[in-house]
């Protein structure tokens, strides 16, 4: 799978001419083609550089999943609570 041939370029030329019609329509299709291209470059460049941007200024947090211990049969799994699921209790004086 190496390269376009000559045969093969000969062809796309040959299609470019009919589509294009000759010495007027093929240059200013190349040059409309090149500035959408240049356009398209800086729109992606433009993506990439708020991406970084919002990258940068996101806080860095650790990924981490808590810890859960080896369940061993025979035994019962305990979970820990959180203190907002403890009762609060009001201290008597």
């Amino acid at each position: 799978m190496g390269g376009l041939s000559p045969m093969h370029w000969l062809v796309i030329i040959a299609v470019a001419l009919l589509l294009f019609g000759g010495y007027r329509k093929l240059p200013d299709a190349a040059r409309s083609l090149g500035r959408s291209m240049r356009v398209f470059k800086s729109e992606v460049s433009g993506l990439r550089e708020d991406d970084e941007a919002r990258q940068a200024a996101r806080p860095a947090t650790p990924h981490t999943t808590p810890h859960t211990p080896p369940v061993i049969e025979g035994e019962p799994v305990v979970r820990p609570t959180s203190n907002a699921e403890e009762p609060t209790r009001q201290r008597e004086d």
